[in-house]
């Protein structure tokens, strides 16, 4: 290792290999705060660099683990003393804002929040949008493919990317930085990087779609009297405002009342003893038609029995305010600690069902520490599932992950839905994928990184 760190050290400069407490000092998880144990972190400037980086890693048989913004929650970037971290931090540059052809060419490093503001000073917008925008990066969002509270509108990360570029294990650069709509010349190669969590490549570059900026937002907090009313609600605004509507949050009674009354961090618009809540939000050109549409909508599904109560936004900091009580996963984290954090998505139609199971199964093996949150993106079936039960220990753990997680399978449902595998999930890939494709994974991940170098472990073991 030491000969293999005096390589790097002349690639990179020696302010760019980070050593003992530089490594240690900082976090893996964004829950728990646990410190990084790899021998060394490399912070390469540009692509080039990297690929000598890899070039010299694939030499030395050397085992990397790549780090973006570190905002994921299923131990991605967890690295061993064995192992070597490459951070993407350095390369965060905007390389070029394409007005004509709606695009934005950017490094992996940038965040999602600064490539929000370079559209908007464009007067155009990127659309994905994260609690976590001002920490989380590009690189991180395709490498997981990210999704977010817009996706109802513009789909997930995936939708948003035009080309990319990517650093094989063994410095092999892939360029395939497209700017273009359409282009079927042969296989689409940037789709086996987006989702794959750095286990096939490191992703170094990317062009992203650009959408027009929609001046006018409207924002509701509404309180609803039943799942049922909460569906019909979500196929009525998805019909009527088809053209406009760009998020569809639900929020059950747990959630809602953990953020507001019981933590006294956000002060509650509405009472809160409704069963579900939600966030509609839509994005359009006329302030005040998209208004008076978006009222009468409202009026019209609380004299229906849709909707109980409800609370319009009339100003920014009313709209932030709102979103606060979805978005602020901080004071979740606090009040449940030590908690377990789940991403899962299912169809629509099951969703009751299955958190009423789960529900009644961790009452039934935890009757006095368990308590469950439940959130999420309805329109697009992925819900959040805080639960502590008071103990972290692994058999607590692994009982609450099979509780959380085997019902899916019944339910055709995913156990990750946006935040990837990583460790955490990978044992119970099989839940959502056949023998099959998980082979086919597999025989992927040897065959575009022969030494099993990349985050090895992560998604899929390949022994």
């Amino acid at each position: 290792m030491d000969k293999l760190l005096n390589d790097l050290v002349a690639v990179v400069g020696p302010e760019n290999v980070l050593l003992g407490d530089d490594v240690s000092q900082r976090s893996v998880d964004w829950f728990t705060g646990a410190p990084c144990r790899a021998k060394a972190i490399v912070r390469p400037r540009n692509t080039e660099q990297l690929s000598q980086v890899m070039a010299l890693c694939y030499q030395a048989d050397q085992l990397v683990v790549t780090h973006g913004g570190m905002t994921g929650i299923v131990h991605g970037g967890e690295a061993s003393p064995e192992e070597l971290v490459v951070s993407l931090e350095l390369m965060n540059q905007i390389e070029e804002v394409d007005l004509v052809g709606s695009t934005i060419q950017v490094q992996a490093g940038v965040t999602l929040q600064r490539v929000q503001e370079a559209a908007a000073e464009v007067d155009m917008q990127f659309p994905l949008d994260l609690g976590a925008r001002g920490s989380c990066t590009i690189g991180g969002n395709i490498a997981t493919n990210a999704g977010g509270i817009r996706v109802i509108r513009y789909g997930m990360m995936r939708q948003q990317v035009l080309g990319l570029e990517a650093v094989l294990s063994d410095g092999t650069v892939v360029s395939s930085l497209n700017k273009m709509l359409k282009n079927n010349a042969g296989y689409d190669l940037k789709q086996l990087f987006i989702g794959s969590e750095g286990t096939l490549g490191i992703v170094t570059r990317a062009v992203l779609r650009l959408q027009p900026h929609m001046p006018s937002e409207q924002t509701a907090l509404v309180a609803v009297p039943s799942f049922d009313a909460l569906t019909q609600l979500l196929r009525r605004v998805s019909q009527q405002l088809a053209n406009s509507l760009s998020a569809f949050e639900a929020l059950w009674n747990s959630h809602y009342k953990l953020v507001t009354t019981e933590s006294g961090k956000h002060a509650p618009p509405m009472a809160d003893d409704s069963p579900f809540y939600a966030i509609i939000e839509t994005l359009g050109l006329d302030d005040t038609q998209d208004a008076e549409h978006f009222t009468e909508i409202l009026q019209q599904a609380m004299e229906d029995g849709l909707v109980s109560d409800a609370v319009l936004a009339n100003s920014g900091a009313q709209r932030q305010s709102i979103w606060a009580i979805r978005e602020d996963i901080e004071v979740l984290v606090k009040e449940l600690k030590p908690m377990f954090s789940y991403d899962i998505s299912l169809p629509i139609p099951h969703m009751d069902a299955y958190v009423d199971t789960l529900e009644q199964s961790l009452k039934a093996q935890f009757p006095q520490t368990g308590k469950m949150i439940v959130f999420g993106h309805l329109g697009d079936g992925n819900l959040h599932i805080m639960i502590t039960v008071r103990d972290d220990s692994p058999q607590s753990r692994r009982q609450v992950e099979q509780l959380v997680y085997f019902p899916l399978q019944e339910y055709g449902g995913s156990i990750s839905a946006e935040h990837g595998i990583g460790l955490e999930k990978r044992d119970y890939l099989s839940i959502s994928r056949s023998s099959e494709e998980i082979a086919l994974m597999k025989r992927m991940k040897i065959a575009l990184d022969p030494k099993l170098l990349l985050n090895r472990g992560k998604v899929v073991a390949v022994e």
